[in-house]
């Protein structure tokens, strides 16, 4: 009969802990309230970070904090093929840019924070062989000196005869090894995996409740899975079950592509005499393309790396808000009834979330996007572009940064009250939206549809009446006054009522100076760039769109990562 004590000892002689003394000396419970969750994001480093990663981290970190619990960023470094130098930082980053906050866990490539580290697995062997030591001494795990080509003969040998392929049951030809056959291959030098010795058989069924999809049932793990691997980090699978315990991790989110390993894990934990923690699982982001959904691709499609939304300047607060109103359908409702409430208030709610994959929607990511920027004060536009443009536009960051109360000023044009503009879908449109407010960045590439011999007469009228210190009525009066010397209505509604009597209206009139003025036929307040921009600069404008109408040029010089003429 084995002797499991002689073997664990034998097996793991550095190991005098024991599964108990180290949760209670090392990783004691946190002392919060039954309610609360602990959750935990857990990505590889492999350098990419995908919007469903994102998406997956935000569901854990607002199922964590509603329920006044903790979230922690744990790194899976197990697969060290995949892993690329830099890629903790990466994800961090990544998480960062998204305001995705973490009580604890890796802070940077080589950096931590919290009392139950480490957080990257490659650095947590001594706890892994505490708990399969612990699995020997209870005779629930076994050696195994099989090599790559005996398990693939053996798979090889399993598919020909249409039994289950795997390692379990008669075909684990090293569960039953001896002791003393076991001390030969360990003096001999031969290479071995520590495999879980299954209580399962093919049929047996498990279920469990999931706090996404509800209760499930499936097939229960039959299989002498691998604990450890050869150099004795561990494999997916119980790197999981002792982390999630050690860090008191009682709530697991996680992509659904994991549903399949429930049963190895309830096994698992079972086996340790530890408690499951909850399992949530969601579903990915999708995608239509010709009438059906797919995954987000990394390879096809730009949106699914997170990079992408940086780059374009989508605000933090904005993607988070679309990615909450995929995440829970009552968010937009709740949005609509607390306009200014910051998206930590919403109550989200696991069972709320829809078990089908979620449909990334652009189009509403940027409406999404233009409601938030919206809501936004100038101060906050301004710091949140000039962050955006240091990293991406050192044109307009050096435009922004050389006059801060020019900058903040532009942005406040327009802004607030009960129906803001929303011109600003992500920062990317900012040169353009500020184009009119720097020479710089000035174009004029539209055309208004109106008699270019008329738009003089406006022109040679309204120049010497302009002054842009006047207040909005006065401002608006010099238009009216100009209006009937050229044939043209200073009253909209004149006009719409006889509009053969006229040559125009007073819009046409504005409409003029506001193509002079900003180069674009729709602006927010003119009167308020006007001001903004100044005697001079306007003055100068206008003139030069007068000459521009004679025929004459009145641009030069292309701008450096700019499209558009300059004015001289």
């Amino acid at each position: 009969m084995m002797d499991h004590a002689k073997l664990a000892q034998l097996l793991f002689p550095h190991v005098t802990q024991t599964p108990q003394q180290l949760l209670e000396e090392v990783f004691p419970p946190r002392g919060l309230k039954d309610s609360a969750l602990v959750t935990r994001f857990a990505p590889s480093p492999t350098g990419f970070l995908h919007i469903g990663g994102v998406f997956t981290a935000m569901v854990g970190e607002r199922a964590a904090h509603t329920s006044e619990g903790r979230v922690i960023l744990r790194i899976e470094d197990t697969d060290k093929k995949r892993e690329v130098a830099g890629g903790v930082g990466q994800i961090v980053q990544g998480l960062r840019d998204f305001g995705i906050t973490f009580d604890e866990g890796a802070t940077g490539d080589d950096t931590e924070q919290g009392d139950y580290g480490p957080y990257t697995q490659s650095k947590r062997a001594q706890y892994y062989h505490v708990f399969c030591k612990d699995l020997v001494e209870k005779g629930l795990a076994y050696p195994c000196f099989c090599s790559a080509e005996e398990i693939a003969d053996l798979r090889a040998g399993q598919e020909e005869k249409g039994v289950t392929p795997g390692y379990w049951g008669e075909y684990a030809k090293c569960r039953e090894l001896t002791l003393e056959q076991i001390e030969e291959n360990l003096k001999a030098g031969k290479p071995y995996v520590m495999r879980m010795r299954s209580p399962g058989k093919p049929g047996d069924r498990v279920k469990y409740k999931d706090g996404i999809r509800g209760d499930i049932e499936m097939e229960a793990n039959f299989v002498d899975v691998v604990l450890l691997k050869s150099d004795g980090i561990p494999t997916y699978h119980f790197a999981h079950i002792v982390d999630d315990t050690c860090m008191r991790v009682n709530q697991v989110i996680r992509a659904d592509e994991w549903i399949a390993s429930v049963p190895i894990h309830l096994q698992m934990f079972w086996l340790c005499g530890l408690k499951a923690p909850k399992y949530a699982h969601v579903s990915p982001i999708m995608k239509e393309e010709d009438g059906s959904k797919r995954k987000l691709s990394k390879r096809k499609d730009p949106e699914a790396a997170v990079d992408f939304f940086v780059e374009e300047g989508y605000p933090a607060e904005a993607v988070v808000e679309y990615l909450l109103t995929i995440a829970n359908s009552n968010f937009e409702d709740w949005r609509k009834q607390n306009k200014t409430a910051h998206y930590n208030e919403f109550p989200f709610k696991l069972n709320k979330m829809s078990a089908s994959g979620a449909l990334f929607d652009m189009m509403k990511l940027n409406s999404v996007s233009a409601e938030v920027i919206s809501r936004m004060d100038n101060v906050q536009v301004y710091e949140q572009v000039l962050a955006w443009a240091q990293r991406f536009d050192a044109a307009l960051y050096g435009l922004l940064a050389a006059d801060p109360d020019y900058g903040k000023a532009l942005f406040a044009i327009d802004r607030g009250g009960k129906k803001p503009r929303k011109d600003i879908v992500k920062w990317t449109d900012v040169p353009g939206y500020a184009a009119y407010f720097y020479d710089e960045l000035f174009t004029r590439d539209e055309e208004l549809d109106m008699d270019k011999a008329l738009q003089k007469q406006v022109l040679e009228a309204y120049i010497p009446l302009m002054d842009c210190a006047d207040d909005k009525d006065t401002w608006f009066g010099k238009m009216k006054d100009i209006c009937e010397p050229l044939g043209m209505s200073p009253d909209v509604k004149a006009y719409k009522a006889a509009p053969e009597q006229f040559k125009g209206h007073v819009g046409d009139v504005s409409a003029v100076v506001r193509m002079a003025v900003c180069g674009r036929k729709n602006t927010p307040d003119l009167h308020a760039i006007m001001a903004l921009l100044g005697q001079e600069k306007c003055l100068r404008r206008l003139k030069d769109y007068m000459t521009e109408l004679e025929g004459k040029p009145a641009f030069t010089n292309v701008i450096p990562g700019h499209t558009g003429f300059v004015i001289k």
